[in-house]
């Protein structure tokens, strides 16, 4: 993954979660002490501080806490994508995640690319970088 802007550089830790996400699966981690899921990957559990902490595949369902629409970004990649949904969900398991909103239409005049707080969503992913959609009615 080296060599690109828009990809992270995994360490030995975050090897495994960057591997599953190229695989096309999303990964957790979840305590064994207190049971909470938490997003970023961490060593230890950023609610109760315990090193008892495992991965988990998580369900790839989310629901949209907040976005906004990024006109401008000079940064690379970033500046040949504009514009584009930036956002935080919700994942199911609990835990909140940053991530960009595919699917949606950054490009309406209005400034509204279709989206709404608490809309459900699907992980899908671009390159092995973990993105969600809006969940197709119907």
């Amino acid at each position: 993954m080296t060599g690109r802007f828009d990809l992270p550089e995994p360490d030995a830790f975050t090897r495994t979660y960057w591997d599953a996400a190229a695989e096309g699966r999303l990964l957790i981690r979840r305590c064994g002490a207190c049971g909470r899921a938490h997003h970023y990957p961490r060593e230890f559990c950023p609610h109760c501080w315990s090193e008892d902490v495992s991965w988990e595949t998580a369900s790839g369902r989310a629901t949209l806490y907040t976005w906004s629409v990024v006109h401008r970004n000079d940064l690379p990649p970033f500046r040949d994508r504009v514009p584009y949904v930036a956002a935080v969900v919700r994942l199911a398991e609990g835990p909140r995640m940053m991530t960009e909103i595919v699917g949606a239409d950054p490009h309406r005049t209005d400034g509204d690319p279709g989206l709404s707080d608490g809309a459900d969503l699907e992980v899908v992913f671009r390159d092995g970088i973990p993105l969600f959609r809006p969940v197709p009615r119907g």
